[in-house]
């Protein structure tokens, strides 16, 4: 079977799918400790608000054992955990070893250091999985939704936040300036940290080539999903939700 990438190969940092995962994880790496004054710089400090609506409107609830899936530093899994009530319940899990560790300064919460085709978890250990921005990062879109629906129990909750770049051309070459020009170089001079500017460059180039939202509806229904659904916000938040 074909693997569903969320995008092709970007030759302006990496040439082959294989050099993907050791890129991703050293740019993560290196940017860690930026990492969340980045996405707040990015999101001009709206971006928790908007992470605990979209939970809130999702129905997670008191009592949920959460999965935050591609956690970085766990700002999905901490507002989780706010709306759970107990940040024992969240479990966060990725590749980045940087990311985890930067992310226990801000929290106390059960980490996992794992990629995302393959969970380490047992059939149908939780209610909840959240993935918070991070399709762009994973090798295969179906690999991965069987794997989340695999560990959700019957009837739990799949919730993806993603940004999508708008069909219209004049709306992604504005977004294309303010998040894939802008901003890096901003974010570059102010921590004069190179790889904090390329990240944030990464992170538009990701949102500009990643497949449209139709391919990764089909993804989830083709893994099992029910009562798949996008939402949008502002034209470009995209949140997926579905059910196992």
């Amino acid at each position: 079977m074909t693997p569903v990438a969320p995008h092709p190969p970007l030759r302006e940092f990496y040439d082959t799918p294989a050099e993907r995962e050791p890129f991703v994880r050293q740019l993560f790496d290196e940017s860690a400790p930026w990492y969340e004054w980045a996405i707040a710089f990015l999101s001009l400090g709206s971006g928790a608000r908007y992470r605990r609506q979209v939970l809130e409107r999702a129905e997670v609830k008191p009592g949920d054992q959460v999965l935050d899936i591609a956690t970085g530093t766990g700002v999905v899994a901490r507002a989780a955990a706010a709306v759970t009530g107990n940040p024992r319940s969240v479990v966060g899990l990725d590749p980045s070893i940087g990311m985890l560790l930067a992310g226990r300064e801000k929290a106390r919460m059960t980490n996992v250091q794992a990629g995302s085709e393959w969970l380490p978890f047992r059939d149908a250990s939780f209610d909840v999985i959240t993935i918070g921005y991070a399709l762009r990062h994973f090798a295969d879109l179906d690999t991965v939704f069987r794997e989340c629906r695999r560990v959700l129990r019957p009837g739990g909750k799949l919730l993806i936040l993603e940004v999508t770049a708008p069909e219209s051309l004049a709306a992604r070459a504005l977004l294309g300036v303010y998040m894939g020009a802008l901003m890096p170089a901003a974010a570059a001079a102010l921590t004069r940290r190179a790889h904090v500017g390329r990240m944030l460059r990464y992170y538009w180039v990701t949102t500009r080539d990643c497949v449209r939202p139709d391919v990764i509806l089909a993804a989830m229904h083709g893994a099992g999903f029910v009562d798949v659904q996008r939402d949008v916000d502002l034209a470009i938040f995209s949140d997926y939700s579905a059910r196992a």
